[in-house]
């Protein structure tokens, strides 16, 4: 009945709906027989895994194992297998000896459901689940039971995300896995990620593919075929790219999956867990991978299906010696052609065509050339073939064998989601129970012309001939566009060019026009032309083709618009003439700005003798920039005696700070030699770069003054928002404490106020500018307590040059001026 419908059916179906169909159903059978294929060797890799395993074996040994114990019972190898699975999912506590499944379920396995790699069994499905705490009753010392129960469950996975899932929760326990991703080697050396339990999804996809550079420890293990334990995470990140971070996982392990000859898979255990793993951890870890090795080759390393009957006719085709003759003729021919060999149903009717050989110059409508179309079947490829009279033309070629040569005719296919159609002439002819069949596409120079066009727009250019025979010139559409000339008007003459020149550029071209035409030299010029658009900068490239007589016959070039590439030159241009007329300006600023500092500061050679101390001083001018700096000191006798330190500095660089620093240097010495108290001097200077501030840009400063009494060795002094001055005593150093004292050119309202300093005889006391402590990404408190550190140790150290020693071990970071006072009471002061 069902067949009398299913003809009655047919019958009415079109020729196209009868080929997909007869596709169809054959893909059907193959994956039917490919799944109880599977499944069968499923159940073998299984069993081969647990005698693996428990007994310590090894691939081939666990097969030949099994051959011999199905020997003794008389039974099958595959019964042999349920028995060896059957006897441990009668678990630990169970009877001794596994019992023998009956033959109808030993022999007939069931089909795996179908499970996405990684996610699981399909809705409805039994999950496959390892229960380990039926398993750890004896302790964790017994690892038998637990590898007993790890296959039990890895009998009953379908997919390798079962297999990861089940080690995850066997070993989660005994041995602290939080984690398990199993990769396989695939081609060029990369590493693909086929299971995952454990790791979130975010990352199992930033490290789903991973390329052979990458520097993972998977690819040691399998390269090397012995684990590899990272067990140290500093080492570890040295050597290796980790996957995920190191304080997440601080030791992990990646075991190789045996039972091949050349390992091709790696097994990695990831732990939250610090202590390294321990002597019976590392073989639990290799016996669980060696008992899933199977089950993982099962599912994601099987690539071919032996004795497949089709697929040994493929292989005695590869050799057959008639195929590889017409491959080596299509190697050494032009064009397109391929060898097809028919596919027939068991009644005999052809059902498709298999490619055997191919030509080089064969390329389908989705890009596949020569050998790459190898192997692939007609209708699989181009199913809607069916029934159209290329292949009633083909089945009569190689039924009478009278060539087939086809009338043109469309093929629409869709690839990556956009529809192609294209236009072939096809021509078949009968070689022995074969066809040859070579074809043209009409369409190949419509898209070379398309792409011409496209490569002209985009590069602004465009294509021109002139025959000198005939008198006739050829333009593309681009060099309408390039000369602003309307196409209804034609293309111009070589000799009308220089009427569209720029004057000045026309006794150059035109010279190199005329020996193009006479002599036919080859021409490579820019020049410019007027358009309406204003002045365009043209290039021109073109050859001449001669007669016989040397004489030019055809001229063949291009025009290529080079206006926004020469406005690009010209601005380029100007910005660097800018550039060196500001470069050369500030330089010259900075070499006034230079000479002016010296004269207005002076720097002494050597250490100064003033009122009973001795004063070192020190001035660094920065290495950056162009501009110099506003740092200032000023260390003099006053008219009663005393001494006068000042150290200041400037806001900002260039001949204003100079400016205002020789401003304030001038001021205040003068105040103070004429009398003035050191707050009332700091609070005038303030009121002056206020009232400066009025007539320029506004300036701002900070400033030490200090005033030295010789007859009661006090310090007198007063700040100005600087940094506090550094006591060294007694080999410690200290910072004194900062009385009030805003910037100078803050505010109105300033208030200072005068602190006072006992000196005692080998006293040092620093005075300095911020450029000496700072550092780049650094506080300014750490950069004091740096400063503390060095000057303890250079001025308490003995050394004879204590600054330069202070200078050398701090080594400023020379992006700012700096200028240092060292003031200093001998030690054998009276």
């Amino acid at each position: 009945m069902q067949t009398d419908s299913a003809a009655s059916s047919d019958e009415g179906a079109s020729p196209e709906v009868l080929a997909l169909a007869k596709v169809v159903a054959r893909l059907r059978a193959e994956v039917a027989d490919l799944e109880g294929l599977g499944s069968i060797t499923a159940v073998l890799e299984r069993a081969k895994g647990v005698l693996m395993a428990l007994e310590g074996l090894s691939a081939d040994a666990a097969y030949e194992a099994l051959v011999e114990r199905a020997g003794h019972r008389g039974g099958t190898l595959m019964e042999e297998c349920w028995i060896t699975l059957g006897g441990l999912r009668s678990g630990p506590s169970g009877p001794s000896g596994p019992s023998r499944p009956s033959p109808s379920t030993a022999a007939v396995p069931k089909t795996p459901a179908p499970v996405t790699p990684g996610r699981g069994p399909a809705p409805g499905r039994g999950r496959t689940v390892f229960d380990s705490d039926r398993y750890l009753t004896a302790g964790p010392g017994d690892s038998r039971a637990l590898l007993a129960g790890l296959a039990v469950s890895l009998a009953d996975a379908r997919t390798t995300g079962d297999a990861a899932k089940v080690l995850h929760e066997a070993l989660r326990r005994p041995v602290g896995v939080d984690g398990v991703m199993v990769y396989t080697l695939g081609g060029a050396g990369r590493l693909e990620l086929i299971a995952h339990s454990g790791i979130d999804e975010v990352l199992a996809a930033q490290w789903q593919d991973i390329p052979p550079p990458a520097g993972v420890a998977a690819l040691e293990a399998i390269t090397s075929g012995e684990p590899c334990w990272l067990e140290d995470p500093a080492q570890d990140t040295a050597k290796y790219q980790l996957i995920g971070s190191p304080e997440r996982w601080p030791t992990r392990a990646w075991l190789p999956v045996p039972g091949e000859e050349r390992g091709t898979g790696a097994v990695g255990f990831f732990r939250r867990l610090r202590t390294p793993f321990g002597d019976g951890e590392r073989a639990l870890l290799q016996q669980a991978v060696r008992l899933c090795g199977g089950s993982l080759r099962v599912f994601e390393y099987r690539t071919t299906s032996p004795g497949d009957p089709e697929a040994d006719a493929e292989a005695d085709a590869e050799v057959d010696a008639e195929v590889d003759a017409v491959q080596k003729i299509f190697d050494t021919v032009s064009g397109a052609a391929i060898l097809l060999a028919p596919v027939r149903a068991p009644h005999g009717e052809v059902e498709d065509y298999r490619i055997e050989a191919a030509a080089p110059d064969s390329v389908d409508v989705a890009g596949r050339r020569g050998k790459e179309l190898v192997g692939r079947r007609v209708l699989e490829t181009y199913p809607t073939v069916a029934g159209t009279p290329l292949w009633q033309g083909y089945l009569d070629a190689l039924e009478t064998g009278n060539t087939y040569d086809g009338e043109p005719f469309s093929y629409r296919e869709v690839i990556a989601g956009v529809p192609e159609t294209s236009v072939f002439s096809v021509r078949a002819a009968r070689l022995g129970g074969r066809l040859i069949v070579s074809w043209v596409r009409h369409d190949t120079a419509a898209r070379e012309i398309r792409r011409l066009t496209t490569m002209q727009r985009l590069g602004n250019l465009g294509w021109a001939d002139w025959n000198l025979a005939t008198d006739t010139i050829n333009w593309s559409d681009q060099v309408y566009a390039i000369f602003d000339r309307a196409p209804d008007l034609g293309p111009m003459r070589l000799e009308e060019l220089p009427q569209h020149l720029v004057p000045e550029d026309l006794p150059r071209l035109a010279g190199a026009v005329q020996r193009l035409l006479g002599e036919g030299a080859p021409i490579d010029r820019t020049f410019r032309i007027g358009t309406a658009a204003g002045v365009r900068h043209l290039r021109i490239v073109a050859e001449a083709e001669t007669d016989a007589f040397g004489a030019p016959v055809e001229v063949h070039g291009f025009f290529q618009d080079l206006t926004p590439q020469r406005d690009t030159e010209l601005a380029l241009q100007e910005s660097e003439r800018a550039v060196l007329v500001q470069r050369g300006v500030l330089q010259a600023e900075r070499a006034i700005a230079a000479r002016l500092q010296h004269a207005l500061l002076p720097i002494p050679e050597q250490s100064i003798e003033l009122v009973g101390l001795c004063v070192d001083i020190a001035y660094v001018p920065s290495d950056t920039g162009v501009n110099v700096g506003g740092d200032w000191y000023s260390a003099i006798e006053l008219p009663d005696k005393s001494a006068l330190f000042v150290v200041g500095d400037v806001a900002g660089h260039g001949l204003d700070a100079v400016g205002a620093m020789a401003q304030l240097r001038f001021t205040a010495k003068g105040m103070i030699i004429t009398g003035s108290a050191l707050p009332d001097a700091m609070r005038r200077l303030n009121t002056l770069l206020l009232h400066t501030a009025a007539d320029q840009a506004a300036t701002t400063a900070t400033m030490i003054m200090a005033r030295y009494s010789p007859a009661e060795r006090r310090l007198a002094w007063v700040r100005a928002g600087h940094l506090p001055p550094l006591l060294i005593r007694g080999g410690e150093a200290h910072f004194l404490p900062l009385p009030e004292g805003n910037l100078l050119g803050a505010s109105f309202e300033s208030v200072y106020v005068e602190e006072t300093l006992q000196l005692e005889p080998g006293d040092h006391l620093l005075l300095y500018t911020d450029g000496l402590i700072e550092v780049p990404g650094e506080t300014v408190d750490r950069g004091l307590a740096r400063l503390a550190e060095a000057a303890a140790r250079a001025m308490g150290g003995g050394f004879t040059e204590p600054l330069a020693q202070l200078l050398a071990s701090l080594r400023p970071a020379g992006r700012d001026d700096v200028c240092v006072l060292d003031i200093n009471l001998p030690s054998d002061a009276e």
